[in-house]
């Protein structure tokens, strides 16, 4: 006899060990841990793209590298007229004056040589070539200056080296024979090892090639900058020293149109940041 439904209520007979409050209950702790393993995931993925959005440190060791290099490719980075500017203001003492202010000078730029990837070519004598190889020196950089009067004419000339234990030991190669030949220089007219004058042809070439009558080198990072300077009325070599006004406005030339140019390559650069993006 089969059982009448509606006999029980309303309601169809059970199969042995059903229990749909118990199905009901596993159905939904199933669908939590689900839920909760998808907003895990997703908060690991959305995690992981804010890390990567973030900008990255770099250590100390990893930012020096980075502006090392920075201050390294500047010579070929920067255009010739930004490192050579067309003009430079420079000061001539207040003590040389016998003032009580210092003089506001400008020198102008004449010219910008060729760049001479022959390093032993821009330079005056075989020990300060043999100096600039020995360290790797990698090209020289060089631009010609005049006062504003057009009294004095200069060369002021960059040589790139690797990096700046580099530069150094170059000046130091060139410092050596400086040594040996100052000794000599009031006896024979001679100065030491450094830039060499950049030489003009046509209509220039009695204005602007000189004898040197000062000559000074000093580093800035991994560039060695030089100097030459001299009267522009190509007069020979002569005791510069002993006309003192001639000598420290010569001096203030060369001296501030090179730190200028040691300032432009040499300058610390912005603090390296990088957003971490692929490919950064």
């Amino acid at each position: 006899m089969t059982a009448d439904p509606e006999a029980r209520g309303g309601q169809w007979p059970r199969a042995p060990g059903a229990n749909p409050g118990r199905r009901f209950r596993a159905r939904r702790a199933a669908a939590i841990i689900a839920l909760i393993l998808g907003l895990a995931g997703f908060a690991v993925s959305v995690f992981g793209a804010a890390v990567q959005m973030l900008p990255r440190h770099f250590t100390a060791s990893q930012q020096r590298q980075i502006e090392a290099w920075e201050v390294m490719r500047r010579w070929q980075s920067m255009p010739a007229g930004q490192i050579f500017p067309a003009s430079v203001s420079y000061q001539l003492s207040a003590k040389v004056l016998q003032d009580t202010v210092p003089l506001n000078l400008n020198a102008l730029r004449v010219s910008i040589a060729p760049q001479q990837s022959d390093c032993a070519k821009a330079v005056t004598s075989a020990p300060a070539a043999a100096a600039l190889r020995r360290n790797g020196c990698e090209a020289v950089l060089r631009a010609t200056y005049v006062d504003a009067t057009r009294s004095y004419v200069m060369t002021v000339g960059v040589a790139v080296l690797p990096n700046a234990t580099a530069a150094a030991s170059a000046d130091s190669g060139l410092t050596t024979p400086r040594l040996a030949a100052a000794r000599q220089a009031s006896a024979q007219g001679r100065l030491p090892a450094g830039v060499l004058v950049v030489r003009f042809r046509g209509a220039g070439a009695g204005r602007y090639d000189y004898s040197r009558q000062i000559s000074a080198s000093f580093t800035a990072g991994p560039y060695l900058v030089m100097y030459a300077a001299g009267y522009s009325d190509s007069r020979p070599r002569v005791p510069v020293a002993q006309d003192k006004y001639s000598d420290a406005e010569m001096t203030s030339m060369a001296d501030g149109v090179a730190r200028t140019v040691a300032r432009t390559l040499a300058a610390a650069p912005a603090p390296p940041r990088c957003p971490g993006a692929p490919g950064c």
